[in-house]
């Protein structure tokens, strides 16, 4: 089992669609056994697989005892679970503090035999939240808009993840909802031409609509897109 966080430091950069597509892929492409953890209270992407949280499920409840299986819910794609978000997770930050790391390795080896993959969907900020999910992940995937502002949070991430961990696992920057017709966009993705790049696109929009990841949908340029990226994760977790 290998576990992959999509962070971002703040909202508003598609995390949610893409740790969705992401997780999709894995569960499509790869046929890997594959559960997406929603760890964010707004539960945006349990809903757009259709998905709701069970009436009492509490999931903060769950990873604290480790009694996770229970929650999980299948969708309507194989190989693919949800672990949906409730309201419960609000208060999981003062949960993790002191045993964080203890708690997540046991929720995580509750689930190990079911799963091949686990995508986290975290919620956006540097927390202590997110320092107990980074220790957690195999690989970190950071949607960034493409600009200066974002690749400077993205420095500040790493620079974080130095100074917090012995080992941080590895980061991989994704250039998010790119549009070449902007000048600030196609500068910052000529500087860093080895990144990979989900373009602006009609169909990610949709997904709020038609609640169907991209490449369960028509082909278009942000699915070939992921399933780019989905190769180049899959990867990075052999390497």
């Amino acid at each position: 089992m290998r576990c992959i966080a999509l962070f971002s430091v703040k909202g508003g950069v598609g995390k949610t669609a893409l740790a969705v597509n992401l997780a999709h892929a894995a569960a499509t492409l790869s046929g890997r056994r594959t559960l997406l953890w929603d760890l964010d209270a707004q539960g945006a992407a349990s809903w757009l697989l259709k998905v709701e949280a069970r009436a009492g499920a509490k999931a903060r409840k769950g990873l604290t005892e480790a009694e996770l299986t229970d929650l999980v819910q299948p969708t309507a794609f194989p190989n693919l679970d949800v672990l949906a978000a409730d309201r419960s997770l609000r208060r999981l930050e003062a949960d993790l503090a002191g045993e964080g790391e203890k708690m997540l390795k046991r929720a995580l080896k509750s689930l190990e035999k079911r799963y091949d993959r686990i995508i986290l969907d975290c919620p956006p900020g540097l927390t202590e939240l997110a320092d107990q999910l980074f220790r957690a992940a195999d690989l970190i995937v950071v949607p960034l808009i493409p600009s200066p502002l974002s690749t400077r949070a993205l420095a500040q991430l790493q620079d974080h993840l130095a100074a917090e961990m012995k080992s941080p696992p590895a980061v991989l920057p994704v250039f998010s909802m790119a549009d070449r017709r902007k000048a600030l966009h196609r500068a910052a993705l000529e500087a860093k031409p080895d990144w990979p790049v989900i373009p602006y696109a009609a169909a990610v929009e949709a997904m709020t609509a038609t609640r169907t990841p991209l490449l369960a949908g028509r082909k278009s340029p942000a699915a070939t897109a992921i399933t780019s990226l989905w190769a180049d994760v899959e990867r990075r977790l052999a390497g």
